[in-house]
């Protein structure tokens, strides 16, 4: 039996520096965003799982015998319980779940994330018991900014509490707590797996910056976590054009083999932005000097003529870093570019006037803006009563 009611949240992410020059084996830092994923999970229905995600329209409740005898088909196959069924093998769980098995929409792969990794943990550590789960995010999904992760990251850790294979750090009376290290560790490699059952064959990048959270560096599939970063604080803003990654990737790719010599020369700049930019992110909190955030300021300048040169900007991307400028403001895009999303950093100084004025200008765009921080918690465990009356009052919403 579970007896408690707890809410556990994830950060969603965005890339600092390092866009597209990731994939051609340069370094990048990705950043937690603080807005967050925020699961609630209390005592359910004897005999009964439930989980509700009222930001995709879902509420689905199954028995956990079926559950167990799901899981006894599967298991009857020989894959080993670390891994997530997949492929031939997995068909069984959409058909139990009444959904295609190639299903794209974001509400099937979010049930197929949940019911894959329910089935996966419980067979490597006991049945999950009869909970009722909800979750509701503040990030908008399909932005880039890791809200599939922040998911799968919430998920893992609620699963495993819930089963016993991580501890349950909350004290009565405390209105916050985080996992260990090791813990940690076992959380960020079950997020993956459920990342995996939502993208197929993420880097694990995402997962990683909702498990830690600050910063962390990658570099040819190596992630490691920085060192005691500050809290940033930004505007974020979404020009809501759609646009393929796909598409971008190659066409970079392209430009590449077209002008090497033109091209690499480019590509090490922003390497050695990402690199300049990971020794003051780590020199600020030692030394939490004002002469670092026009330093930062001019990455941003510098990272986003590159990103134009490579060419992943857009005339939607041109009008945000106009805008924020007239109010001596410093942009960039940060993931895919073509549209998508934009990143503003706000130093400590700025006035609360012309941050208001350019969220106002920012919005007669038809774009949307949130004003958050960057460097924010990975993963953790609230008591119900500390979270806040919005976010209270959408949990309720199921």
């Amino acid at each position: 039996m579970w007896a408690r009611e707890l809410a556990v949240s994830a950060p969603g992410k965005v890339i600092l520096h390092g866009e597209h020059a990731v994939v051609l084996g340069k370094v990048a830092l990705a950043v937690a965003l603080d807005l967050r994923t925020f699961l609630r999970l209390r005592p359910g229905a004897e005999g009964r799982l439930s989980v509700s995600l009222p930001g995709v329209g879902v509420r689905r409740s199954w028995d956990t015998p079926g559950l167990r005898a799901l899981r006894g088909r599967i298991a009857g196959k020989g894959r080993g319980k670390e891994a997530l069924p997949r492929g031939s093998e997995g068909l069984s769980v959409p058909e139990f779940a009444g959904i295609a098995a190639e299903a794209s929409a974001p509400e099937s792969l979010a049930t197929l994330a949940f019911l894959y990794m329910c089935l996966a943990i419980s067979a490597k550590y006991g049945d999950v018991p009869s909970v009722d789960i909800v979750v509701w995010s503040e990030l908008p999904t399909g932005a880039g900014l890791g809200s599939s992760a922040a998911y799968a990251v919430c998920l893992a850790a609620a699963l495993l509490m819930v089963c016993g294979a991580i501890s349950c750090p909350l004290q009565e009376g405390e209105s916050t707590a985080r996992w260990t290290e090791e813990e940690l560790t076992l959380i960020n490699s079950w997020a993956f797996q459920g990342e995996r059952v939502i993208h197929g064959n993420p880097s694990g990048v995402d997962n990683a910056v909702g498990t830690w959270g600050g910063a962390l560096r990658y570099q040819a599939g190596k992630i490691t976590p920085l060192k005691r970063v500050p809290t940033l604080r930004i505007l974020l803003t979404n020009t809501k054009v759609p646009r393929s990654t796909k598409i971008l990737v190659a066409g970079v790719k392209e430009k590449i083999l077209k002008f090497p010599a033109i091209m690499n020369p480019v590509l090490d700049s922003i390497d050695a932005i990402s690199q300049e930019c990971q020794s003051v992110l780590e020199a600020m909190p030692a030394n939490p000097s004002p002469e670092h955030y026009p330093v930062l300021e001019e990455f941003f300048d510098i990272n986003q003529h590159h990103l134009n040169v490579l060419g992943v900007g857009h005339p939607s991307l041109d009008r945000l870093c106009q805008v924020t400028a007239s109010h001596s403001l410093h942009s960039k895009l940060t993931g895919a570019g073509g549209g998508g999303c934009g990143i503003t950093l706000l130093p400590p100084d700025t006035s609360p006037l012309a941050v208001e004025a350019a969220k106002q200008d920012l919005c007669a765009c038809g774009f949307e803006c949130w004003e958050t921080k960057i460097g924010a918690p990975g993963v953790t465990l609230h008591s119900c009563s500390s979270l806040s009356a919005q976010v209270l009052h959408a949990l309720a919403q199921s």
